[in-house]
């Protein structure tokens, strides 16, 4: 459920984003972004450390004064630490009026049920980001299912492989505070009026099912979440649970769709790394890269080929036992799409490996 793995020879074609904050914000600080919009930073750990979580004065119906928070970092003891820090600091000791989550995954939605129930608040999530949650997190101390070891044997695992994944399946719940019981459903195009603005929902798909973007136009800001990020690539992979699905079609859908709704002047608030200028140029980059990769895959598979054997032509770096699962799926999302495309056939062995290969080879 992490970022993606920055793919090969990205770094030429590199758009030059600007970034107007100096500083990003510490443990228990804010940076002011914009009248009423403040940025905290939670803590994950591992290679990206951060995750940028959003605060936006709201009130409740009587008056009262309070904020409203997008996303909310992972679960744990210093999570919560931090949050009670950024509540009696830099947020005044207001109380939270509502949550807002862009998408499913624990970094992000991990700590919503501890605000929720704190503040009595409602969790603000699309449909398919709240079930597909629920769903994953009911599989925590679960034995990983025979499908899932068929999927991954066919993509090329060997036996310590498949072992590695049988002892560390089931444990996407444990990054997660116990979920909100309830959720208020955001609808692609919803109009919200949070405080003195309006935001607009800009739903994306690839990364995850139904990610939420919210859009102000009068503050010309968009929280982005994964969804378009400025250094890295987003995860986008093939898991399991849908074997034949195509990702990566849908996420290339969802950037040109949203540089055709966000105009180019907004500045970006990312989930990772700091706000950036460069909307379009950022969408223009990741697009072409992920198609600068499908070309060299293409070429790759004039040789039938196993998932585990791209790797080379798609990540910038050595894939070892930890990159091991995400590799895996983001190499299967570009198969799968150039599969849909027609350019791309899939045959499996008597092993019960797949392999691909041109589909004029």
């Amino acid at each position: 459920m992490r970022d993606g793995i920055e793919q090969a020879a990205w770094e030429s074609h590199r758009p030059k984003l600007t970034y107007p904050f100096e500083h990003a914000p510490k443990l228990g600080e804010a940076v002011d972004i914009a009248p009423g919009v403040k940025w905290l930073r939670m803590p994950l750990g591992g290679a990206l450390a951060w995750i940028n979580v959003w605060a936006i004065e709201d009130h409740f119906a009587d008056g009262r004064p309070g904020w409203a928070i997008a996303d909310t970092g992972i679960s744990g003891l210093e999570t919560r630490n931090a949050w009670r820090s950024a509540l009696k600091g830099p947020l005044e000791g207001r109380p939270v009026t509502r949550v807002f989550v862009t998408h499913m995954h624990p970094d992000h939605i991990g700590m919503s049920g501890y605000l929720t129930r704190k503040f009595d608040a409602r969790l603000w999530i699309t449909r398919l980001e709240y079930i597909t949650c629920r769903s994953l997190a009911a599989d925590t101390g679960r034995e990983a299912p025979e499908d899932a070891i068929r999927f991954f044997r066919a993509a090329g695992w060997d036996e310590e492989a498949l072992e590695n994944y049988r002892a560390k399946f089931g444990g996407f719940g444990r990054g997660l505070y116990a979920l909100p019981d309830s959720f208020h459903r955001l609808n692609d195009g919803d109009e919200i009026r949070i405080g003195d603005h309006v935001w607009r929902v800009v739903v994306g798909s690839g990364h995850s099912p139904e990610h939420a973007c919210l859009y102000c136009p009068d503050l010309k800001l968009m929280i982005s979440g994964d969804q378009v990020l400025p250094k890295i690539s987003s995860n986008v992979s093939v898991f399991p649970t849908e074997p034949d699905g195509d990702p990566l079609t849908d996420w290339l859908t969802s950037l040109k769709r949203i540089k055709s709704q966000v105009p180019d002047d907004v500045l970006v608030l990312p989930a990772h790394n700091d706000p950036f200028r460069g909307l379009h140029a950022r969408i223009d980059h990741l697009v072409g890269g992920h198609e600068r990769g499908l070309t060299r895959l293409l070429d790759l598979l004039k040789e039938p080929k196993r998932a585990v054997d791209v790797f080379h032509v798609l990540f910038r770096r050595r894939i070892d036992e930890y990159l091991l699962g995400m590799a895996t799926g983001e190499s299967l999302a570009h198969l799968n799409c150039l599969m849909s495309r027609g350019q791309v056939v899939r045959e499996r062995d008597a092993s019960g490996v797949d392999w691909y290969r041109a589909a004029t080879a």
